[in-house]
């Protein structure tokens, strides 16, 4: 049987951005895609030849391997491409008229008329030109980031930018930190830790754990779910190392997850939002029995006196005892005492998958700063003692962000990324992602504007936290035209049935979207742009976070783009040539482009030689910064031409390079050994170079805010959040914790339409056929509930409810419920007090920030009810939205919302 006619090689994650980690190689038969497999750098290297990596470690040998290691969701994505979810071509939303009535509140209702490319391009361009006329380009509102396909001339995400900043100032959606959320808002003004806040010290942290921890707490993460759509299945390989070498790993997380139930040794099943008590708990063990390093804390910290009083009742007149914490985080007392213990009598280490309901809940910077005391009393930086992280790895080309080996070779294709890169010193107009559904329904004007502390740039040093900043910015316009490329803010962020209400707010008069598939925000769209996802596009790729071996990839096409679909960038320069920019766009990335030969208005082969040429690749020493501007990246020094690397004919030729590993990788010193040796002569970034348990930068900005205080505590309720607490009155009528982790059959919101994750236990089934979002409930609650599993539940409260169906097992803890975010919107009733058949439960979340200066996202942890529902009752009550057209194993279908063709 024929099984390939050709093999094209992608990176197939959804780290985004412009980089990416999973190398693949894509078969295709007869033009489909038939199969995608791992890469194998043996095909034409030796492992002496790359210089693989190993971790030698108690007898046993670790090592990287000479192939690419994709996880499940790389291997089903061949399925995303002929999903029937797909936008075949341009469609327009039937009773939105450019000329006329625009009817904003039947967005999220109404169905598409096919149009061309033509008419679809031409009235973009007019209503930019419209804005621009009547309120200042500062009405155009940008949403243009998130995690999605790796591009580079595609663009991916931000594509439009490129055009805006030629047309002129715009307002942009400012991303969060949301990966890093606690830590960016909290444990950044501990220890600076630039760029995002959690430990940015990460260097042989793999080896270091693997040589001297005698334990690892997997806490609130779960590395083998969070890593698979960014970092493949290398952190799984090093937990089952950890295994095999001996190395006791704890999870401690509402959810017996997949992490745990594959490696942990013993489960803590602490209560959603309250990892602040345990870790209080077990301060107050250390403290009362002596049994932390005073030396330590002496040399290398200031403020620890803070913390005791905290600790210890002085403060408020608790004290914060195992007793005291049990009542709050559902631990018996007993157990965080041989917690505590344990610890203060080994070398125990911290390993986190980022994000996470310690890292997204409320009030999250206290946990993530607690966790810095808990390191700091047990000498953090001595070997065996650390936080490791098992993602993002080179983030931001920072090799010293990576736990395991690196390359010599900082490289970039950034030369040729036609997304968007924040320039953080000219954004002037912005909002804060989490802050928009407030700023399209506030009465916002310049003389009583939306104001909140940072740009919330994670790239951005601590210090950006201090300034204020407001929407609508001084001598801008409020925002009148949403253009999208990431149409998930309502199953991705905070409050997303108040999200539904802003879009269909009558401020918001033309939303355009462009996007691959029919999901989520995209119902939303007045004119919807079909996009081909990078499995369809010609495109030269980088993987330079999987913990294997940096790739560059000549990403041909594996197959035809679907209908009438084009690349994110192709979607642009179609609208900058109805403005007469296309020129201006294409000289502003690449130069005269006069000479080029195009394929819909796009030099491909001069734009991957640019990138090739000039990413740092081929000249050593050659200086890469991926922020610069094109003219600065194309000036980089090329002293010495690097003999292995092959010219750019002989790379497109043969597909893929792969880029040895360093040899001086093992002589750096391993995580904060450095700053546990000699705080002086290695100082960290926070003001004092210690570690600040007491932050004076936080009680001079500000001396009135009790939701963040200079030092960490324990907050049951505060201005921000006065009710989210089991223990308030509040909890009496939603007495369950909502957990909303990164979902195992999907990357966040996307692939939920892939019927072999869906199969795989993606989905359960419902009575009416129905693929229902998994929710987890303890037997004990269950039994209360009278409910069963594979019953199909609401979950609730006043700002909502989400569908789901029921799995009744022990491995969630009493008292809360777990529904995985990012599952596509169904609406069943739109806005605040709606209804979503899909389980998309961001949008019952709060649309409260963090805390009062801290505008970052709260999705996890927070109250709801549940009950059972009977489906049929429902349909008799909604039958329109249950009677709409969905297949077994797809889940919804985007033709029904297309009623007329052209």
């Amino acid at each position: 049987m024929k099984t390939k006619d050709s093999t094209t090689y992608k990176i197939v994650d959804w780290m985004g951005f412009g980089v990416g980690s999973i190398a693949t190689a894509v078969d295709s038969t007869d033009g489909s895609v038939t199969r995608i497999r791992p890469l194998h750098f043996d095909d034409r290297h030796t492992p002496e030849e790359l210089n693989e990596w190993k971790v030698e470690a108690r007898g046993h040998t670790f090592k990287v391997g000479m192939r690419s290691y994709p996880s499940m969701l790389s291997y089903a994505y061949k399925k995303r491409v002929d999903s029937p979810n797909r936008i075949p071509y341009p469609l327009r939303r039937v009773d939105w008229d450019p000329q006329g009535e625009r009817n904003p509140q039947n967005r999220g209702k109404s169905g598409y008329v096919r149009i061309n490319w033509d008419e679809a391009a031409q009235i973009v361009a007019d209503e930019i030109a419209r804005m621009k006329d009547t309120y200042g380009t500062t009405a155009i509102f940008t949403q243009a980031d998130g995690h999605g396909e790796p591009k580079t001339i595609g663009g991916g995400h931000g594509c439009m930018t490129r055009l805006m900043d030629i047309v002129g100032p715009y307002t942009q959606q400012a991303r969060q930190p949301d990966s890093w959320e606690g830590w960016y808002w909290g444990a950044k003004h501990m220890w600076g830790m630039e760029p995002v806040g959690r430990n940015a010290n990460q260097t042989n942290l793999f080896k270091d754990v693997s040589e001297n921890a005698d334990t690892v707490l997997l806490w609130g993460c779960d590395p083998e779910t969070t890593n698979e759509g960014v970092a493949g299945l290398l952190p799984c390989r090093m937990l089952n190392f950890w295994n095999e070498i001996g190395i006791p790993l704890i999870a401690i997380a509402p959810d017996f997850n997949y992490a745990a139930a594959a490696h942990a040794d013993k489960w803590f099943p602490v209560l959603p939002n309250t990892d602040a008590a345990l870790q209080l708990g077990i301060i107050h063990v250390w403290l009362t029995e002596g049994t932390y390093d005073r030396e330590y804390i002496d040399t290398h910290t200031v403020g620890f006196d803070w913390l005791v009083s905290h600790v210890m009742g002085h403060e408020d007149g608790i004290e914060k005892t195992p007793a005291w914490a049990a009542s709050k985080c559902g631990i018996p007392a007993r157990r965080i005492k041989a917690l505590a213990r344990h610890w203060a009598r080994h070398n125990v280490s911290i390993c986190h998958g980022e994000g996470g309901s310690m890292i997204r809940s409320a009030y999250a910077h206290e946990p993530a700063r607690l966790e810095v005391c808990l390191l700091a009393m047990q000498a953090l930086g001595h070997p065996g003692r650390n936080v490791i992280h098992m993602q993002s790895w080179n983030l931001y080309f920072m090799s010293h962000l990576s736990a395991v080996p690196t390359s010599d070779v900082v490289f970039s294709f950034a030369a040729s990324f036609t997304g968007h890169y924040v320039n953080a010193a000219t954004m002037n107009n912005f909002i804060p992602q989490t802050l928009v559904p407030d700023a399209i329904l506030g009465n916002y004007t310049e003389e009583n504007p939306l104001t909140w502390y940072g740009k919330v740039i994670c790239s951005l040093p601590r210090q950006d936290q201090y300034t204020q900043y407001s929407y609508p910015a001084p001598g801008a316009s409020r925002i009148h035209m949403i253009w999208t490329d990431t149409p998930c803010w309502e199953t991705c962020w905070n409050g997303g049935f108040k999200m539904q209400d802003a879009l269909r707010s009558p401020e918001i008069e033309c939303v355009v979207v462009q996007h691959p598939w029919f999901e989520n925000d995209v119902n939303f769209g007045d004119v919807i742009l079909p996009i081909s996802t990078k499995l369809e596009q010609d495109d030269i790729e980088q993987g330079l976070m999987s913990g294997s071996y940096d790739v560059a990839l000549n990403a041909l096409p594996a197959c035809e783009p679907y209908g009438e679909s084009l690349s994110d960038f192709e979607a642009v320069m179609k609208v900058a040539e109805k403005m007469g920019l296309a020129d201006a766009l294409l000289t502003s990335i690449w130069g005269d482009c006069s000479d080029a030969e195009k394929i819909n208005g796009v030099p491909y082969e001069k734009a991957k030689r640019f990138a090739y040429e000039t990413s740092g690749l081929m000249y050593e020493g050659a200086s890469m910064n991926p922020f610069a501007a094109p003219e600065e990246i194309a000036d980089a020094p090329e002293p010495t031409r690097r003999a292995w690397v092959p010219d750019y004919d002989e790379f497109a030729e043969d597909g893929w390079l792969a880029v040895p590993f360093s040899n001086s990788c093992e002589e750096r010193s391993a995580g904060l050994y450095d700053f546990w040796r000699d705080p002086e002569a290695h100082p960290l970034m926070s003001d004092t170079g210690k570690i600040e348990i007491y932050a004076n930068a936080l009680a001079e900005h500000w001396p009135d805010d009790t939701e963040r205080k200079p030092y960490p505590r324990w907050i049951e309720q505060g201005e921000t959040h006065p009710d989210e607490r089991l223990t308030t009155p509040r909890g009496e009528e939603y007495p369950f914790l909502m957990v909303s982790n990164h979902p195992h059959y999907r990357e966040h919101a996307n692939m939920d339409d892939i019927p072999w994750l869906r199969e795989a236990g993606g989905k359960v089934i419902g009575p009416d056929g129905y693929g229902y979002e998994p929710a987890w409930i303890n037997p004990v609650d269950a039994a209360k509930l009278g409910i069963e599993s594979g019953d199909i539940v609401r979950i609730y409260n006043e700002r909502g409810g989400v569908l789901g169906g029921a799995v009744v097992t022990n491995r969630i803890c009493e008292h809360a419920v777990l529904q995985d975010h990012g599952a596509r919107v169904d609406t069943v009733v739109a806005g605040v007090g709606g209804l979503d058949r899909g389980g998309a439960n961001n949008l019952i979340a709060p649309s409260a920030t963090t805390s009062k200066n801290c505008v970052g996202e709260v999705t996890s942890g927070f109250l709801v009810n549940v009950e059972k529902v009977d489906v049929f009752e429902l349909a008799k009550q909604y039958p329109e939205a249950f009677g709409r057209p969905f297949d077994e194993a797809y889940g919804l279908i985007a033709n029904p919302h297309i009623i007329e063709e052209a």
